[in-house]
């Protein structure tokens, strides 16, 4: 379950008028610097919020365990971890060759258009991620394995 996730999830259940300021109060929980201070914060805001909203508090409780892990990484490897705005500039992408076609033929003429829509995606990823360097010094270390093509 990733955090943008769960965000969106806890939304559905907020009114509108209280949507900034419950966002701005969970940010103390994925933002915080470890777990002890993320589930203290996420109290604090459920003692705030959960009277009025408690099923925006659900997921989080029962996903509490799988988020933990999230908070064994760095603040810079975290923002990108946090972030689907990669994602969601393909799935755009994706949307905007396909709306203009109402049907296709079959699958495999699908399967071509979204392809050759991902070769065009990946031209433009050129730009460097900030602090690019850090993050992957960061990641060699915790996972020496699996970043073997990068040891030279």
């Amino acid at each position: 379950m990733h955090y943008s996730t769960l965000m969106r999830n806890s939304f559905k259940y907020v009114s509108y008028k209280h949507i900034k300021e419950f966002s701005r109060d969970f940010k103390k929980v994925y933002q915080a610097i470890n777990e002890e201070e993320a589930f203290e914060n996420f109290c604090q805001i459920k003692e705030k919020w959960g009277k009025q909203y408690p099923y925006a508090f659900r997921s989080w409780e029962s996903n509490w365990d799988l988020l933990t892990s999230f908070f064994k990484f760095s603040p810079e490897i975290r923002r990108i971890i946090y972030t689907t705005n990669i994602i969601e500039g393909v799935h755009r992408q994706f949307r905007k060759v396909t709306k203009s076609k109402s049907v296709f033929p079959n699958d495999i003429a699908l399967e071509k258009t979204l392809y050759l829509a991902t070769k065009n995606i990946v031209r433009k990823w050129t730009q460097r991620y900030k602090n690019w360097d850090i993050i992957l010094d960061q990641l060699l270390i915790m996972y020496p394995e699996r970043l073997k093509e990068y040891i030279k």
